[in-house]
């Protein structure tokens, strides 16, 4: 019984390490894909950050630097989501689904429309076009990407420790 209660403690660990990761894989690829969206348009990145603070209703927190706190607020949403996704898939994958890549695209378009058609417009309304839609759900499908190679790169250890624990 204690053995058992230590494997789900150590597998719950694994878990939240993987979304961890996977955030942060995804939430650095929507950061390049903006920076490069915004380097080959003119645009200013720094700007898509600040609006990040904005809609984040943060910006009082560090005015001397809202881009930093943008991109802080970003990747801190992003290892959020990227947990969230690790126990979803992790319960996705005991049901016999094996490839992460469809589910994590579904996952993020949907992430994506819940953003940009219901909770930005009522947040903030100006951050919902400050690129293209286009652009931004590119931008989320990348993290979609990023968080299922992710998964699909680590399953090995988990697998592996569930075979060796069931033994």
């Amino acid at each position: 019984m204690i053995e058992n209660a230590k494997t789900a403690f150590i597998r719950q660990g694994l878990l939240i390490q993987q979304g961890l990761l996977a955030g942060a894989a995804g939430g650095l690829a929507e950061v390049a894909w903006v920076s490069l969206y915004a380097g080959v348009t003119g645009g200013d990145p720094a700007a898509l950050a600040r609006g990040v603070t904005t809609a984040a209703g943060v910006s009082a927190l560090l005015p001397a630097a809202p881009a930093a706190l943008g991109v802080a607020v970003h990747m801190t949403l992003a290892v959020l989501l990227g947990v969230v996704l690790s126990l979803a898939w992790s319960r996705l994958r005991a049901r016999g689904l094996s490839n992460p890549y469809p589910v994590m695209l579904a996952a993020l378009a949907g992430v994506w429309a819940t953003n940009f058609f219901v909770v930005l417009p009522v947040v903030s309304p100006a951050f919902v076009h400050a690129v293209p839609y286009a652009v931004s759900l590119t931008s989320k499908l990348l993290f979609g990407m990023a968080a299922a190679a992710t998964f699909h790169w680590q399953a090995a250890p988990v697998e592996t420790l569930a075979r060796v624990r069931s033994k």
